[in-house]
């Protein structure tokens, strides 16, 4: 069509073509952005039927990346995952001194670090083996200098939580009084840009993981060594689905929350380290199996096992809550 214009106009003064040829570019441009928003408003609007798939049977949060969950009964869910006020989903992450992300992948008896908070979820506290308890005053955290970490590349801001707290995690994982970093995400929102925003604070993907307990039933049975689903870190597991169903559902509906399916759960050696006993299995499993029949044509050799979900609208959870898809 512009071509045609163009055409037509052709005795037009250079100057007053190339006016033309703007106006038109300028259209086209405006036309496709605003076919991209209302694509984008309708794919993100959510369904108006639903499925049952089941119940919520249990529910994680994981205060400190790669450290052991806090079981919850209920929880709110925001933009940056499941929390109950300062108890939030990866808030925290352990860096090297250059503010580099450090996980389980690297030091497996991480998981082994097991948080608790105070009944109003204020105060952090951690244990692990042959450790005293630290405690973390998490409200005092907001009024500390900030600095930079980074999570997978990104640069993210966040907030060093003081001398103790490295020398505690310096001495759990190298035997030194230095070298590590306990850094906190002090924001209420992303300020990372992978997955249309839903990557969260700290998290590797997005902000929630649903795990459905039949597929970790089904697997089991291929192992000689059995698993639980502690060995995949989810948020949501839930009982009811067949094995895999979740690998068709687009939408979820938990409590007042509604999710959309993002991707996913693509695995890799973490899945491989015993939550209770710290240590990776010699033979990588339950890796090793999920790549036998888990693999995706267009995600490579990572064996897929739960989704990842972005939130559509916020609302609370809790145990029993029905589970629906669409």
């Amino acid at each position: 069509m512009l071509s045609k214009l163009v055409a037509e106009f052709g005795e037009l003064p250079a100057s007053q073509k190339a006016l033309l040829v703007a106006a038109g570019i300028g259209s086209v441009a405006l036309l496709s952005a605003g076919g991209y928003l209302v694509k984008r408003r309708i794919d993100n609007t959510p369904p108006k039927q639903w499925r049952k798939a089941g119940e919520l049977t249990e529910l994680y949060v994981y205060p400190v990346k790669s450290c052991a969950p806090i079981v919850l009964q209920q929880a709110d869910c925001a933009d940056l995952g499941p929390q109950r006020n300062l108890l939030r989903d990866r808030t925290f992450m352990v860096t090297n001194a250059d503010g580099k992300f450090v996980t389980a992948r690297m030091k497996p008896k991480m998981v082994l670090v097991q948080p608790r908070f105070d009944e109003r979820f204020e105060t952090m506290y951690l244990t692990a083996p042959g450790m005293p308890e630290l405690r973390i005053e998490v409200g005092a955290l907001g009024a500390a200098d900030g600095t930079r970490s980074t999570v997978w590349g990104e640069t993210v801001p966040t907030v060093d939580c003081g001398s103790e707290a490295a020398r505690w995690f310096s001495r759990y994982l190298l035997d030194k009084e230095d070298g590590y970093r306990l850094r906190y995400y002090p924001l209420k929102y992303t300020s990372r840009r992978r997955h249309g925003g839903d990557t969260g604070s700290l998290q590797d993907e997005t902000s929630y993981m649903l795990f459905n307990e039949a597929s970790v039933t089904d697997l089991n049975r291929r192992l000689e060594n059995k698993v639980t689903v502690l060995q995949f870190r989810p948020n949501f597991v839930v009982r009811g689905p067949e094995p895999y169903g979740e690998d068709r559902w687009r939408w979820v509906r938990i409590g007042d929350a509604v999710f959309r399916y993002e991707m996913p759960c693509l695995r890799c050696i973490f899945t491989t380290i015993d939550p209770a006993s710290g240590v990776a299995h010699p033979d990588k499993e339950p890796l090793r199996t999920l790549k036998q029949y888990r693999q995706l044509p267009s995600y490579g050799e990572s064996p897929a096992f739960g989704i990842h979900l972005g939130l559509r609208r916020a609302g609370e959870v809790k145990l029993g809550d029905p589970v629906y898809f669409a």
